[in-house]
Parts: structure tokens; C-alpha cells; sequence
């Protein structure tokens, strides 16, 4: 059975790629792994955008609000993770990195997603 934590943040995700689904986006992997760093999402619309997600689940916003998290070693891991999927792919388009952060409600999980959050 899977702790409570990681059943958020597992719906969390799953919530997220709903969302960039429903904007256009086009799944092109998920969880990507490249030395110490992880992608929950990597998303492209058409040939021209390759958008790199950080999703961050958090039960409450006690401590902070979810996309407070993103930590400067994320940022550069993340861009580690980029140059590598971009030579892996050829790509030449543009890239962009989002966060989108969840939190529970009453009537289910509250979705914010920021667009170009660092680089």
C-alpha cells in the first residue's frame, strides 16, 4: 500500500497531464530520468514548443504554498534534464519550463499552473 503522501502526489500528477491534455499539449514522457534529475512531465505542443513540468502536490499550504518548493538545485537539475532530452530528441524548437501546483480543497485539488516559472 502506498503511503497517503505519495497517493497525492501520484493524483497530483495525474491531474496535471489532464490539464496540459485539455490545453493541446501532446504526452511525450513521463517521470524522464537523467542522473540525479527527474521531469514529472515533458509535454510539446506541435514541432515548436517542448515544455519541461515540475508538479508539486502539497496536503496543505501550512508551510508554504506548493510551487515555493521548486528549489534552485530543481531549477538546474531540470536544465540538466533539458539539454540532455533535447539532444536525445534533435530538437530545435523552443523550450519552456512550468510548475504547476496543487493543493487539496473541499471540492477536490486546487490547480495553478505558471508558464515560463524559471529558465
Amino acid at each position: 500500500m502506498r503511503p497517503p503522501a505519495h497517493q497525492l502526489g501520484t493524483a497530483g500528477e495525474a491531474a496535471a497531464l489532464q490539464h496540459l491534455l485539455a490545453l493541446g499539449y501532446e504526452l511525450v514522457q513521463r517521470n524522464y530520468r537523467f542522473r540525479r534529475a527527474e521531469v514529472d512531465l515533458i509535454v510539446r505542443r506541435g514541432n515548436q514548443l517542448l515544455v519541461f513540468v515540475e508538479v508539486k502536490t502539497r496536503s496543505s499550504t501550512h508551510y508554504g504554498y506548493p510551487e515555493e518548493f521548486v528549489t534552485e538545485r530543481k531549477r538546474q537539475l531540470f536544465r540538466l534534464a533539458a539539454e540532455q532530452l533535447q539532444e536525445e530528441l534533435s530538437w530545435s524548437g523552443d523550450i519552456r519550463f512550468d510548475i504547476i501546483a496543487l493543493s487539496p480543497t473541499a471540492s477536490g485539488l486546487r490547480l495553478e499552473h505558471f508558464e515560463d516559472a524559471f529558465w
